[in-house]
């Protein structure tokens, strides 16, 4: 795949991102929805920032960043829940979805190690 556009992951964490902004954004607390909104931004850009590297390793590493990002989002998603700045069925969705995505992110960063370990092996086979 040679664009980050296409990927499904991309994709849904571009879409939960911007649900984030809309439904935060008449939030008074300015410090908490500036959090949780980088936390959300930060998903979809470490992705299309790794697939822009040059390269497999950099590009684990940035998917690595990026569903370290949907923990810290998921953390915040709960606390918001908990103070009353996130309905609770609103949040509930927000953090399937962000399930969904460390899910894929996680295959995603299998796959990409599994292809370095081979070009590793096929580069010293002698």
């Amino acid at each position: 795949m040679s664009r980050f556009e296409d990927l499904v992951v991309w994709q849904r964490a571009v879409s939960l991102s911007a649900n984030l902004y809309k439904e935060l954004a008449g939030l008074k607390d300015f410090g908490f929805r500036d959090q949780i909104t980088r936390a959300g931004l930060s998903i979809p850009s470490n992705i299309a920032e790794g697939y822009e590297r040059n390269s497999s390793k950099e590009l684990a590493n940035f998917l690595n960043y990026a569903k370290g990002s949907a923990g810290e989002l998921r953390t915040q998603i709960y606390i918001g829940i908990e103070v009353g700045y996130i309905e609770r069925a609103v949040g509930d969705a927000w953090l399937l979805e962000c399930e969904e995505i460390s899910k894929m992110l996680y295959g995603l960063i299998r796959k990409v190690k599994m292809e370095l370990q081979a070009s590793d092996v096929l580069t010293f086979n002698f």
